[in-house]
């Protein structure tokens, strides 16, 4: 094990990992986007990394999501540091897919905020399959 390094391993485990990891500077820049973020997004690292994370986010909540970034990055501080946020988001298609993820807030050594890193999971899937179970159920429950 000690032949790799400790940024060789974090660099690989970003790299490889399915879920999305992004990393968006205190100006919601996005500086990091991983392979697993070009899979759900549908944007390569080349087209997503300088851009805002607007381009992920549907346009009527970006206002909300903008406000809420600020306060982060003032404060240091959001619930979803430690409970997993479930919203929609925009796909380089224009596909709409349910996400949700948790995020971590990075400080520079002297305690700046200098971003946050989402780690993001596509849950469309399962998201249809409930909504399905559920329109199913009340179908049922009605024709009872």
């Amino acid at each position: 094990m000690s032949e790799y390094s400790h940024e060789w391993i974090c660099r690989n485990i970003v790299d490889g990992a399915p879920d999305a990891i992004i990393f968006a500077d205190a100006m919601g820049i996005i500086r990091l986007w991983n392979s697993g973020a070009e899979t759900i997004f549908g944007y390569s690292a080349s087209e997503a990394i300088g851009r805002d994370l607007d381009i992920i986010i549907p346009e009527k909540l970006r206002e909300r999501h903008r406000q809420g970034y600020r306060k982060v990055m003032e404060t240091g501080v959001s619930r979803y540091m430690h409970e997993l946020l479930a919203v929609p988001a925009l796909r380089k298609d224009g596909a709409r897919i349910s996400i949700e993820f948790s995020i971590v807030v990075l400080k520079s050594d002297d305690g700046q905020i200098i971003g946050s890193a989402a780690l993001i999971r596509d849950v469309t899937a399962r998201w249809e399959r409930e909504r399905a179970l559920k329109e199913a159920l009340k179908s049922h429950a009605t024709s009872v």
